[in-house]
């Protein structure tokens, strides 16, 4: 009787996990949107305090855009659709953008 010995080699696979992007929501400058608006948007949808709120908006005043938060792809999407949702209810043209980081 023989008996055979076999031996298998274990290899190690390691894999590196991408994070997937981070996409910014961008708020642009309009000269019809009032300020009030725009400050109540960032209360209200991006969470921001009241403080945050007013120095976005200077931003987006005086600089022509300012970024309102960074976030997953999807949830950036729905930041955009929901302010410009609000925003046209109201009768504004605020323009918002969710970019890749």
């Amino acid at each position: 009787m023989t008996t055979e010995t076999i031996i298998e080699e274990k290899t190690t696979t390691y894999r590196t996990l991408k994070e997937p992007p981070k996409y910014k929501v961008v708020v642009f400058n309009d000269d019809y949107t009032p300020m009030e608006f725009v400050v109540a948007m960032f209360i209200t949808i991006f969470h921001k305090n009241k403080e945050e709120a007013m120095a976005l908006t200077m931003s987006i005043h005086t600089k022509g855009n300012a970024v309102a938060g960074v976030y997953s792809h999807e949830i950036a999407e729905q930041k955009v659709s929901e302010a410009t949702s609000l925003a046209r209810g109201n009768g504004h043209p605020l323009v918002l953008k969710a970019e890749e980081e």
